[in-house]
């Protein structure tokens, strides 16, 4: 059933939230926002740092706990923007406003769907709500910090613009560090052993690798050489060290250390990995959850953008309201009809398991 009073609050609090700057680090004015949102809900809820949660009313330790994510900060706004980025504007059907899209319609939709369910009894699931901070720079602060705090989750929601469709899959990120050795030597001379030579070998390895496992949402493993320098400053030297950067997008074909094993067999450089922690996410296509997606006619597909997912260790899909097209991009918008879809959507998914 429809309620209209949860839409309007749902309006508001984004309008309050757009209207308060809140860049990645730097959220908590927002999270006094959202805390006092629930305060006046009659939701107790808890805090760490800038990260804001709280539990349904009849929490049982005994039941799993389903968790609803989305984040409060935002990039800083695009240089193009024409409009206020911090003003909520409403006109045609869209409300305006930096981190309106991405994701502040998620964030609100999942409230208010939490809210929902805050009082109902013998659910079959707990539920939680966990708004945090540090998504969009894959920060330590946001969602990792208190993952030890939450109901540990059995399965997790996580609202970014996906047009509420539901992406069952979500591609992991793993930068490497490459360094090929050489020997210095002076180029007029036939002295040395070129480092750049040596590292356009492993280049080439790169660039014309296919592993050989295929994700069936997410296709191949994609790896991108995106950096390479040497520390030299004069032209008439043969470099000893050259090094380069790879960007390697992670399937759930393969962990991030089978990947790196893979990878240190077959080039000669050294090679580190700055993180290990954002990983590929993948949810069955016969998932109770995903089952409600499909009665609801939702589209099913996998996402090459990294989110929160990838730092749940969990069983995750991600969805929301809004267009993935529109994020981070000027006058950022959301259709106003698009959070009344989300808050249906997150309700009738999970109507249909607890």
């Amino acid at each position: 059933m429809w309620n209209q009073e949860r839409y309007d609050d749902a309006v508001q609090l984004l309008r309050q939230l757009i209207a308060t700057p809140s860049f990645s680090r730097e959220e908590q004015d927002t999270a006094r926002i959202l805390g006092q949102f629930l305060t006046v809900k009659g939701v107790p809820w808890q805090q760490h740092g800038n990260n804001i949660w709280a539990v349904n009313k009849h929490f049982d330790p005994a039941k799993p706990c389903i968790l609803l994510n989305s984040h409060h900060d935002t990039v800083k706004p695009n240089p193009q923007y024409t409009r206020d980025p911090f003003s909520p504007d409403i006109a045609d059907g869209k409300l305006y406003g930096l981190g309106s899209n991405d994701a502040g319609g998620c964030l609100v939709s999942l409230l208010a769907a939490f809210l929902h369910f805050y009082e109902q009894e013998g659910m079959a699931y707990n539920i939680a709500v966990a708004i945090t901070a540090e998504e969009e720079i894959s920060g330590v602060n946001g969602i990792e910090s208190i993952l030890h705090l939450l109901p540990e989750p059995a399965l997790a929601i996580v609202g970014e613009p996906t047009k509420t469709d539901l992406a069952i899959a979500e591609k992991g990120l793993m930068v490497l560090d490459c360094v090929a050795h050489g020997k210095a030597g002076h180029a007029a001379r036939d002295e040395g052993e070129n480092a750049v030579y040596k590292a356009m070998d492993d280049i080439q390895w790169f660039r014309t690798f296919q592993f050989p496992k295929v994700s069936e949402a997410l296709g191949p493993v994609k790896m991108s050489v995106t950096v390479i320098q040497t520390s030299n400053k004069a032209h008439n030297v043969v470099p000893a060290e050259c090094s380069f950067v790879v960007d390697v997008r992670a399937t759930d074909q393969y962990t991030l250390e089978e990947m790196l094993d893979i990878i240190r067999a077959n080039v000669r450089c050294d090679v580190t990995p700055r993180s290990m922690r954002m990983r590929p996410s993948f949810i069955p296509k016969d998932h109770p959850l995903v089952l409600e997606g499909l009665k609801l006619g939702k589209q099913l597909y996998g996402s090459p953008t990294t989110s929160d997912q990838a730092l749940i260790p969990a069983t995750s899909v991600k969805v929301g309201p809004g267009d993935s097209a529109r994020s981070h991009t000027a006058d950022e918008f959301i259709y106003l009809d698009e959070i009344r879809q989300g808050i249906d959507t997150y309700i009738n998914l999970l109507s249909g398991l607890i």
